[in-house]
């Protein structure tokens, strides 16, 4: 297939152009530096600037399917109101860029696979999610902002192209993300939950999120697909499942407090203590197969403990 993949140098990105291009496909990263775009020595590459709204008019065309992952990272820094700006502007002029250039497009893709994220369910306590749940309302900023991020594919859908919003969960990987940074304290044993611990966290192993994305590029799956591991986990289970595989102990409640004077209590808010117990119904049922179906097998294989 030829595929085009935007948010190629980022943590999925990355692994997902390897893992194409390794399988044989034909792979066109959408990067920003116009004088390296062609000149790549993985292939040809696309030039884009979805602040400026530019890209090659036929960037897309005659293409099979377009993976679309490009957006400022939500953890990386506090959540400034300018931050927040950032965040919200690099998924949807970047997502209304793509699915415009596909709707105008004489030969367009015959599928779009974009980002999301399970924060659009909100903070949802012990309730069990699937892509039939509603999604949290206005006022949660994260959920608003995945609502606002799917919607920006509509002209996409419009052109007849099949549209595949993946909601990911926390992507685990020893390489980078929310695991590599929290393995420091927990090898040194000074690992723990955070507050109560009862809150859901929705997660997928790296190879797993890779595989699902492969998966629905010739699935006949579209609309909202849950890219998380079957078994959701609460955080008390997160970090005792943790500190056992490392063989540490992980017994230190971490409060509120201290985090949120690090990141912002808003960040800390959304991203540590909402629950979400979300379960990724649509890939099960259309037959999709898990190397890491549990937090365990997930853990041991990619720490090889």
């Amino acid at each position: 297939m030829k595929i085009a993949v935007t948010g190629a140098t980022g943590l999925i990105g990355t692994a997902l152009v390897e893992h194409l291009e390794r399988a044989g496909h034909d792979v066109r990263r959408v990067v920003r530096d116009r004088d390296q775009a062609g000149k790549s020595s993985h292939g040809s590459e696309i030039a884009w600037a979805p602040a400026e709204g530019v890209i090659d008019a036929d960037a897309f065309d005659g293409l099979d399917a377009v993976v679309h992952l490009a957006g400022a990272g939500i953890g990386d820094k506090r959540w400034t109101e300018d931050y927040k700006r950032t965040l919200r502007e690099s998924r949807i002029d970047g997502t209304t860029l793509v699915a415009r250039t596909i709707a105008d497009s004489s030969r367009p893709p015959k599928v779009l696979i974009s980002a999301s994220g399970v924060n659009i369910y909100g903070d949802r306590g012990d309730e069990l999610l699937d892509e039939r749940s509603t999604v949290a309302g206005p006022t949660d900023f994260l959920a608003s902002l995945c609502v606002e991020w799917e919607e920006c594919t509509a002209a996409a859908t419009a052109a007849g192209t099949r549209v595949v919003n993946i909601r990911s969960g926390v992507v685990l990987t020893p390489d980078g993300g929310a695991l590599s940074k929290q393995l420091p304290l927990f090898k040194l044993g000074l690992g723990g939950r955070f507050g109560s611990g009862r809150q859901w966290q929705a997660w997928i192993s790296l190879p797993d999120e890779i595989a699902a994305i492969e998966h629905l590029l010739t699935s006949e799956l579209s609309g909202p697909v849950n890219l998380t591991a079957p078994h959701p986990v609460t955080n008390r289970e997160f970090t005792k499942t943790l500190g056992d595989v490392l063989h540490r102990p992980a017994i230190l409640p971490i409060p509120k407090l201290g985090p949120s004077l690090v990141l912002g209590s808003e960040l800390v808010e959304a991203l540590l203590f909402h629950s979400m117990r979300v379960v990724p119904k649509a890939l099960v049922d259309d037959g999709f197969t898990y190397r890491h179906p549990t937090l365990e097998a997930a853990l041991r294989s990619m720490l090889h403990r």
